[in-house]
């Protein structure tokens, strides 16, 4: 299965890919979550779902359940190859230390699409910073995704600003605030370029803080995209 991050996706974050039935009529996609789910592989190796799948195994030190190695790295090869799984997410920070590498050459060989990742559980580094880490992760992948935290309404502007920033210099990224102070950030982060969303179908299976529903964040995004400019059009 394919993903086209040209346009905004929404994706259905989850452990358990029973899910996937109840995403379908919100979610463009679904992320499965390795290092939460229970037999990860077996799972995927049954899935015969409609939606494709962003494949992520968050290692404990990026805030995930994974612990770091081999293994860790290994299950992403796996999924890399799976028919079903149109992208996965690899840490930033694994690459610039150069054990996920490897990972990544896979996943292209098979035409499997790269999510670079970075999260920040502390702050919302300053704008330049932000701008530094999207571009450092578009040069490894096909998504750079950048995840802050908000503590007031000056942290989500300046990362939709290193957003719209990235996105009109040709890059395709995705973007979120964590924590009440951010939550907006991903209904309206779409419209200034961030080409991937996560909600849990379920509120109560969120998996960072500050998450929407996935059905509020489809309806959200959608009524926002209808009557707004969009990245490209415009300056915010």
């Amino acid at each position: 299965m394919d993903l086209d991050f040209s346009s905004f996706v929404l994706a259905a974050a989850t452990a358990d890919l029973s899910d996937e039935p109840h995403a379908r009529d919100h979610a463009d996609a679904v992320e499965f979550r390795l290092d939460m789910a229970s037999d990860p592989l077996d799972a995927l190796a049954a899935y015969d779902g409609d939606l494709p799948l962003i494949a992520t195994n968050r290692p404990t030190w990026e805030g995930g359940e994974a612990p770091d190695g081999e293994e860790r790295l290994d299950a992403l090869r796996t999924a890399a190859a799976h028919e079903a799984v149109a992208a996965i997410d690899v840490e930033l920070a694994a690459l610039e230390d150069g054990d996920a590498a490897g990972v990544v050459d896979y996943a292209r060989d098979r035409g499997t699409a790269v999510v670079v990742s970075t999260h920040d559980f502390a702050e919302t580094p300053h704008r330049d910073s932000m701008r530094e880490v999207l571009a450092e992760a578009s040069r490894w992948g096909d998504v750079a995704k950048l995840a802050v935290t908000a503590e007031g309404a000056g942290d989500v502007l300046d990362l939709l600003g290193a957003t719209w920033d990235a996105t009109t210099d040709g890059e395709t990224v995705a973007t979120m605030a964590m924590g009440e102070a951010g939550r907006h950030s991903r209904a309206v982060a779409p419209l200034y370029g961030s080409r991937i969303g996560y909600a849990p179908v379920d509120p109560a299976d969120a998996t960072a803080p500050g998450q929407y529903d996935l059905a509020t964040l489809s309806a959200l995004v959608e009524r926002l995209r209808s009557e707004g400019p969009k990245a490209g059009e415009s300056e915010p």
